[in-house]
């Protein structure tokens, strides 16, 4: 299952919304996808679409989900992240009235670049060949045992055995 997130933010975001619904219509994606839409105004007809998800309802796609998609939104994505999750992260842009300026491209290029833990994609039109080449681009990517934040814990851990021992 993918799960496609865009938040709460009450600009509509139709780009990535249609995007994925087209992907599925076209057979391009082939398993099911659940989209959160948020304050969308496209409606997708070939997805399982929730304007909004409760909490449970958004941990619960967000553990099932073999994919996530989402908007810049840093909760959004770390979200995805605490789930184990790679999301691929689509970012608002102002150009097309999703967002009030482009900070979400900004912090999108930041964390991809500092963290490389989340799977940007600024040109939706790549989206298809993101989601078809995922679990090879996973593999590029600092998760699970290669995290920063495992190797931070670990590190932490050992200098305080050595001031306990």
């Amino acid at each position: 299952m993918i799960f496609v997130t865009v938040g709460t933010h009450e600009q509509p975001f139709n780009r990535l919304v249609k995007k994925v619904d087209d992907l599925v219509a076209q057979g391009n994606i082939k398993e099911k996808v659940v989209i959160q839409t948020g304050f969308s105004t496209y409606n997708a007809t070939h997805c399982e679409a929730h304007r909004m998800m409760s909490f449970d309802e958004m941990q619960q796609a967000l553990k099932d989900a073999r994919i996530v998609i989402t908007h810049g939104g840093p909760s959004s994505f770390i979200e995805a992240l605490q789930f184990g999750k790679v999301p691929i992260v689509v970012p608002r842009e102002e150009k097309y009235h999703e967002h009030v300026n482009n900070h979400q491209v900004d912090f999108t290029q930041l964390i991809a670049k500092r963290m490389n833990n989340i799977i940007p994609v600024y040109d939706i039109s790549k989206l298809p060949e993101v989601i078809e080449n995922y679990d090879q681009i996973v593999e590029t990517k600092n998760t699970g045992e290669s995290s920063n934040n495992k190797r931070f814990t670990d590190e932490l851990e050992q200098i305080i055995m050595n001031l306990v021992d």
